[in-house]
């Protein structure tokens, strides 16, 4: 196999990701990290979580966060609620409206995959990273703001 046979095999992931992403978007009015934001105030007591709890899972910078949670609030899918003690700081809770918007959303990708992979023997995984590791270097993107999740949007909206 020459390198273009990888070259392919990436834009096929990469495609995919980006139809599910336009798929989920039209049908549902969300997009995939919008999707990870309620998602991960789901798993979380009380259904809420901080601006910082959010902000590290998703693993993006807190401009990008604000405007993840700006969105969904607008959307009527998450409030912010003062802390009692607090009142400087702020939960991000999932609504009702949230929670029934992510019974109709299908597992995503990134699920599907992380379900898989959980699968796999160490020493397999160990080498899905380490040639993962080398793409990265060798498009010197080591430097990138990533999440846990599989997206290719560049406004992240």
């Amino acid at each position: 196999m020459d390198y273009t046979e990888i070259l392919i095999k990436i834009r096929r992931i990469v495609r995919s990701m980006n139809l599910e992403s336009k798929k989920i978007q039209k049908e549902h009015g969300v997009s995939i990290p919008q999707v990870l934001c309620l998602n991960y105030l789901n798993t979380r007591d009380d259904f809420q979580s901080t601006h910082k709890d959010v902000r590290n899972y998703l693993n993006l910078n807190s401009s990008t966060v604000t405007g993840i949670i700006d969105r969904l609030e607008k959307k009527g899918l998450v409030a912010r609620l003062p802390k009692k003690e607090d009142k400087r700081t702020t939960y991000i809770a999932l609504t009702s409206l949230g929670a029934k918007l992510l019974e109709k959303i299908p597992a995503l990708l990134h699920e599907r995959l992380s379900i898989k992979l959980e699968k796999l023997p160490k020493e397999k995984i160990n080498e899905l990273d380490d040639a993962l590791n080398v793409l990265i270097h060798y498009l010197d993107i080591s430097d990138v703001d990533a999440s846990p999740m599989i997206t290719v949007e560049d406004n992240l909206a």
